[in-house]
C-alpha cells in the first residue's frame, strides 16, 4: 500500500520545527540557534537536521511562508482603492522586511533560487498594484516598481528591527511619488 504524504510524526514534528523557528528567527534573524529552535520544539538536534539539511533550509521554509502571506495580502489589497492598497502594499513590505532580519541575505548567500523566487513574487504584487494605482493618477507617471522595490529594501536593512522608524522613512521617500 503506498502512501500519498508524510508519517503524521512526520508532519508533526515539521510542523512543530516551524512554529518553535517562526519567533526565534524573528527575534535573531539568520543567526538564529538551530539548537534553540530543536529545543523549542521539543525534539532532538537529530530530528532539526532530518526535517532541514541546513540553517538555509530551515529559513527558505520561514521566508517562503512570510513571503506566501505577503501575496495573499497584496490579493486583498487588489480589491480595494488602488491608491490605499499600493501604499499599504509598501508600507506592509516594508514593515515584513524590516521584521524578518537578516534573512534576505542568508537567502542570497544561500544561492539564487529561493532569494529570485521570492523576489520575483513580491515584483509580481508590487507590479499589479502599482499599475492600478499608476491607472488612477494615485502615483506620479513614470514611477518604477523596481526603485521602489529598491527604496523598502535600503530601508528595510538602514532601519533593521525599528518598523517605526522605517515606516517614517517609507512615508517620506513617498511623498516624492504623489502626483
Amino acid at each position: 500500500m503506498a502512501r500519498s504524504g508524510p508519517r503524521a510524526d512526520w508532519q508533526r514534528n515539521h510542523e512543530r520545527l516551524l512554529a518553535a523557528a517562526r519567533p526565534l528567527v524573528a527575534r535573531d534573524g539568520a543567526r538564529v540557534s538551530l539548537e534553540e529552535v530543536a529545543r523549542e520544539a521539543g525534539v532532538g538536534s537529530a530530528t532539526l537536521h532530518r526535517h532541514f539539511s541546513s540553517r538555509h533550509a530551515l529559513l527558505d521554509e520561514v521566508f517562503r511562508e512570510a513571503v506566501e502571506h505577503l501575496r495573499r495580502r497584496g490579493d486583498e489589497l487588489a480589491g480595494g482603492d488602488p491608491g490605499t492598497g499600493f501604499f499599504t502594499w509598501l508600507e506592509e513590505l516594508t514593515v515584513s522586511a524590516v521584521e524578518t532580519r537578516g534573512l534576505t541575505a542568508a537567502l542570497k548567500a544561500g544561492g539564487p533560487s529561493s532569494a529570485d523566487g521570492c523576489h520575483a513574487v513580491m515584483r509580481g504584487v508590487t507590479v499589479r498594484l502599482l499599475e492600478r494605482a499608476l491607472a488612477v493618477g494615485a502615483v506620479r507617471a513614470g514611477t518604477s516598481p523596481d526603485d521602489l522595490l529598491a527604496l523598502v529594501t535600503a530601508i528595510s536593512v538602514a532601519t533593521e528591527g525599528d518598523s517605526a522608524t522605517a515606516l517614517r522613512l517609507l512615508r517620506l521617500a513617498l511623498d516624492g511619488v504623489l502626483p
